[in-house]
C-alpha cells in the first residue's frame, strides 16, 4: 500500500515539537545555571524552607542569615522569599530597587482585608498615589501634624471634671476634612477610602505606638539612671509649673534618643511589611527573579554586631549626634517610596506620652528583680509580660494652665 504523506507529515510535526521543547528546555536550564541567585539553605519537598521558621520568627531568621548570608533566597511552599538582613542589602532594595519593590503581595492587597484601599497595601499605580497623596498632604504633613496638635494634647489630659477635648474646634477634626474635601474631589475621597484610611491609621498608628511606649518605660525602668537623665532635662527645658508640650519635643533631645534606642531594640514591625519583585532585579550582586517576595528583617539589622557597638545593649546615648541620613542601620518605620508616612507623628505622640508620663509621676518597680523584657508573638512584638509598675504623683503636680488639668 502506498505510504500516507499525511501520516508522514504528522510524525515530523511531532519529532520537531519534542526536539524544540527539549531545545527551550536546555536553553532555560542554561540560563537559570548562569544565573547568581542568593544562597539557599537545603528545603524540603513541597514546603520548601517554612519548617526553618520558628518563633519568634525574627530571630529564627536571624539565625538563618548568620550561617547562610545577609542575602537569602527562600521557599515558603511554592512562593520565593528574599530574606535581607544588612543596611546595605536594605539599601539596594529601596534605593536603586525602589520601583521594583514598590509592590505589595496579592494576598495583602485583598479587598477583604483592606477595602483595597489603604495607603500601606494597595498596589502600586494610580491608587496607590493618590492615597499617597492623602495621606501626606491632608493627614501627615508638617502643617496638618500641627493643626492638630490641640487634639492630641486632649487625648493627654482630662479636665478637673472628668470631661474630655470640649473645646477642639470640629473644623479641626480629621474626617471632618475629608468629608469637606469629598465636596470638591468626589472621585477622590470615596467612602472607600475615607474608611481605608481610617483603618490604617487606627490599625497602624495605635497598637505599634502603645507597644513602643511600653518598651520604652520597661527599659528606663531597668536602666534608673537614664530614667533620672530624662527627668533632669524635663526638668531644665520645661520645668514643674505646666506639662510639656508637643514645642518641647525638639529641646528634649535625650528623650528621643531613649525613643530612638527602643525602637532599634523593639521595633514595632519586627519584619517590615513585604514588597514584591514586580521585575527580574540584582540586590547584593545577587540575581532576583521576578514575583520573589521581599522580606526585611529590621530586628536582626538593629542588632548586627557588625553595625553597632554591644548591640543588645540599652544606650541611648549612642544617638547623641545621630543623622538621619547614615544609611540603613536604623529602619523600624521601612524605607523609600512604601516607608511608613506616619513616622514623623509617631515621634511626636510617643514622645509627648512618655515625657508626660515621666514628668508628672514617680516610678518604681515592683520588686527587686528587672522588668522581664523578653519579647511575645504578634506583629508588633509585644512583651511577653505585660508591664507592672509602681507611680505616684509628682508634688507639685505640673499644671496645663489654659484648662487647669491633670493625667
Amino acid at each position: 500500500m502506498e505510504e500516507d504523506p499525511y501520516w508522514f507529515s504528522f510524525a515530523l510535526i511531532i519529532i520537531f515539537s519534542i526536539l524544540l521543547k527539549l531545545l527551550v528546555k536546555n536553553n532555560k536550564s542554561a540560563t537559570i545555571i548562569k544565573k547568581n541567585l542568593p544562597p539557599s539553605p537545603p528545603s524540603l519537598p513541597l514546603i520548601g524552607h517554612l519548617h526553618l521558621f520558628k518563633q519568634p520568627i525574627q530571630r529564627s531568621l536571624q539565625t538563618l542569615s548568620q550561617n547562610y548570608g545577609n542575602i537569602l533566597l527562600l521557599r515558603c511552599g511554592s512562593r520565593t522569599v528574599l530574606l535581607v538582613s544588612s543596611p546595605s542589602g536594605a539599601e539596594d532594595c529601596f534605593t536603586t530597587n525602589d520601583v521594583v519593590f514598590a509592590n505589595r503581595p496579592r494576598l495583602l492587597a485583598s479587598d477583604h482585608f483592606n477595602y483595597n484601599s489603604t495607603v500601606a497595601v494597595a498596589p502600586y499605580g494610580d491608587l496607590w498615589r493618590n492615597l499617597r497623596r492623602i495621606m501626606t498632604l491632608e493627614i501627615l504633613s508638617s502643617s496638618r501634624i500641627n493643626a492638630f496638635s490641640s487634639v492630641r494634647q486632649e487625648e493627654e489630659l482630662v479636665d478637673e471634671n472628668g470631661g474630655a477635648g470640649s473645646e477642639v474646634q470640629v473644623k479641626k477634626l480629621m474626617i471632618h476634612n475629608l468629608l469637606k474635601l469629598r465636596e470638591t474631589e468626589p472621585e477622590y475621597y470615596t467612602d472607600e477610602i475615607i474608611k481605608g484610611i481610617i483603618m490604617v491609621l487606627l490599625v497602624a498608628g495605635t497598637d505599634t505606638s502603645s507597644t513602643t511606649l511600653e518598651w520604652a518605660m520597661s527599659l528606663l525602668l531597668n536602666h534608673p539612671t537614664a530614667m533620672e537623665r530624662v527627668k533632669a532635662e524635663i526638668d531644665a527645658n520645661v520645668g514643674q509649673g505646666r506639662l510639656l508640650d508637643e514645642q518641647d519635643l525638639p529641646k528634649l533631645h535625650y528623650l528621643q534618643n531613649v525613643i530612638s534606642e527602643t525602637l532599634r531594640l523593639y521595633p514595632p514591625v519586627p519584619l517590615l511589611v513585604p514588597h514584591e519583585a514586580s521585575e527580574d532585579c540584582v540586590v547584593g550582586n545577587f540575581d532576583v527573579p521576578q514575583g520573589a517576595m521581599l522580606l526585611v528583617n529590621a530586628w536582626a539589622i538593629h542588632r548586627d554586631p557588625k553595625v553597632w557597638v554591644n548591640p543588645t545593649k540599652f544606650m541611648p546615648e549612642r544617638f547623641e549626634g545621630w543623622n538621619s541620613d547614615e544609611g540603613y542601620k536604623l529602619i523600624p518605620f521601612g524605607a523609600g517610596r512604601r516607608g511608613c508616612p506616619g513616622a514623623a507623628l509617631a515621634n511626636r505622640v510617643i514622645g509627648l506620652a512618655l515625657g508626660t508620663l515621666i514628668q508628672s509621676f514617680e516610678w518604681e518597680r515592683i520588686g527587686e528583680e528587672e522588668v522581664d523584657i523578653t519579647e511575645y508573638l504578634g506583629l508588633t512584638m509585644p512583651k511577653v509580660k505585660p508591664l507592672e509598675a509602681m507611680c505616684k504623683v509628682k508634688e507639685p503636680m505640673p499644671q496645663h494652665s489654659p484648662m487647669d488639668a491633670i493625667i
